[in-house]
């Protein structure tokens, strides 16, 4: 769900169209985003101005005198950490029961030598699933074997339905494969368009690197050269007041043409199938130990990101602050580059569970799961155990329901989930983009926004930077959600989410605009609360909640 500075979609604005934007929900950004302060998350609505999360006036204020009950591991499922990070030391959880290195599964839990956590889309060898194809890539190939030749009136009434189901799925995929390598093609021819102008003015005028006010200070020779500087003028004028050197705006063309690469390369590539690197019968989900044990893998951007937002030391004067002090990340891996499989997740949350997770976070999601029940199951098991699940609400900017966004907290048969947090993502100023231009909505299945809008957060190598989309927001609730379990532990799944959802800081009635629409409507229409995540006021019911027992 990474969202980078999304140059590039003003670049397909200007040259296409706003038709062109069908589908890219994920590649959006709010134009605010621009002067969020670096630790804007951590701000207080009230306080500064700044619709973050409170952590920063909870901890000078309402936690300075307080001592903590316990330590919380919160269990992040996703593409992997970084457990080396100089912001994450100390931060990472620990199997006490596994002795390093040895071969043997210690502690008997099925899983050899997991002693940061596990990693269930690698191979027993050591190798990673890096890309992976998108579920709906999945279905097809698997529908299509049985109805690709069928004939629809020799059909029995069962499996027409499903023969219907497959129809969607292919019309779907079709459309989608396309428009991937359509994109593909285009910012590529995009890209190597803007490189040749580039290279032709710094040619002519002997620079390595321009921005707009040197460029505008160019006076060319030849007609060639005018037509470049002309160009990308247009170029430096999407930026909407950003300042920028021409390097930098290439760096973000490559990142879309990697983008759309991988989209056309494996996410809709029927015939590409990366699993016999992990060795299992993806088909068989009674089967749980497969994998290995390297929760790191072989990019682990996207999970780093999201541990730095939870829990970055917030003493060492490195980087960041993290939401929450008392708290150990438990690394999961589970997400490729691509959807995450069904059976993986249901296994990563079991094992995040009998590992003693008090938290899971997922910054995942697709638009199918035909393993699904497989998933309610163990959600079913966390829950039972008293596991607390934050979920991001995903970036295409459509409305979701129980059916077009997986997974989610209902049950495929029947009831939900108690203890599932659905979060989507916030700007940092209160106007118009307050709700994130990406973020999905419902005022049915959304519980409540946080901030998830250019937030500066940890990367491997002991790098920072920033990024955007709801699974910035996910943990954002998760680092309050731990803030309240570690200074009350009795606190119930059911009352954590009850705290959150009551304390958030309101704004239902302040008009926005909806994602993915030009319309005015009230922030509450996009949420069941209206409201943004707030640890001030979260740790404030908590406290009168904990005197009232």
């Amino acid at each position: 769900m990474k969202i980078y500075l999304k140059l590039y979609f003003y670049l397909l604005f200007f040259f296409l169209g706003a038709g062109a934007f069908a589908g890219t929900g994920d590649l959006f950004t709010n134009p605010d985003s621009l002067k969020a302060p670096k630790n804007w998350f951590l701000l207080d609505p009230i306080e500064d101005g700044i619709m973050g999360t409170g952590a920063q006036r909870a901890h000078n204020t309402f936690l300075k005198d307080k001592r903590p009950a316990r330590t919380v591991i919160v269990a992040v499922i996703d593409s992997g950490v970084d457990m080396d990070h100089e912001d994450l030391k100390g931060k990472i959880w620990v199997n006490e029961g596994e002795i390093p290195g040895n071969g043997i599964d210690d502690d008997g839990n099925g899983y050899v030598d997991d002693v940061h956590g596990w990693n269930f889309i690698g191979g027993e060898d050591g190798t990673h699933v890096a890309e992976d194809s998108h579920e709906l890539t999945r279905e097809f190939v698997r529908l299509r074997e049985k109805f690709e030749d069928a004939d629809p009136e020799k059909l029995r009434k069962k499996q027409k339905e499903e023969y219907a189901y497959w129809k969607r799925i292919k019309e779907n995929f079709e459309s989608s494969k396309e428009e991937a390598e359509m994109n593909y093609g285009m910012y590529s021819n995009m890209l190597e368009g803007f490189r040749n102008m580039t290279a032709l003015v710094k040619d002519e005028f002997e620079v390595d690197d321009f921005d707009k006010k040197d460029l505008s200070s160019f006076e060319p020779e030849s007609e060639e050269v005018k037509g470049a500087i002309e160009m990308l003028q247009q170029l430096f004028s999407l930026l909407m007041g950003q300042e920028a050197t021409i390097n930098e705006i290439l760096s973000e063309l490559e990142k879309a043409v990697k983008h759309f690469e991988t989209q056309a390369k494996y996410a809709y590539n029927p015939d590409f199938d990366p699993r016999h690197i992990v060795g299992d019968d993806p088909e068989n989900y009674k089967e749980k130990h497969y994998g290995n044990n390297d929760p790191i893998g072989p990019d682990a951007s996207h999970g780093t990101h999201v541990a730095g937002i939870i829990a970055a030391d917030r003493k060492n004067d490195l980087g960041i602050e993290g939401i929450a002090e008392h708290v150990l990340i438990m690394p999961i891996r589970a997400v490729p580059n691509g959807d995450e499989r069904d059976k993986d997740i249901a296994n990563a949350i079991r094992y995040a569970v009998d590992n003693g997770a008090h938290i899971i976070n997922m910054s995942f999601g697709k638009s199918y799961s035909p393993g699904k029940k497989h998933v309610d199951k163990a959600v079913k098991y966390a829950e039972r155990k008293g596991v607390v699940l934050i979920h991001a609400a995903g970036n295409s900017a459509k409305e979701i329901n129980p059916h077009n966004n997986y997974p989610n907290r209902w049950y495929e048969r029947r009831g939900e989930a108690s203890g599932w947090i659905e979060v989507g993502a916030a700007s940092w100023m209160l106007n118009e983009n307050l709700p994130a231009s990406f973020s999905n909505f419902s005022s049915d299945a959304v519980d409540l926004f946080a901030p998830g809008v250019d937030i500066y957060s940890t990367m491997p190598g002991s790098e920072y930077d920033s990024n955007s989309g709801t699974s910035m927001a996910a943990p954002s609730v998760s680092g309050v959600a731990a803030l309240l379990m570690a200074y009350y532990p009795d606190l119930k799944p059911k009352e954590i989410k009850e705290i959150l959802k009551k304390s958030v800081y309101s704004k239902a009635e302040h008009r926005v605009i909806q994602p993915g629409q030009e319309k005015e409507v009230a922030f509450g229409d996009l949420s069941i609360t209206g409201g943004l995540v707030n640890a001030y006021q979260a740790l404030e019911m908590a406290e009168s909640m904990s005197d009232s027992k």
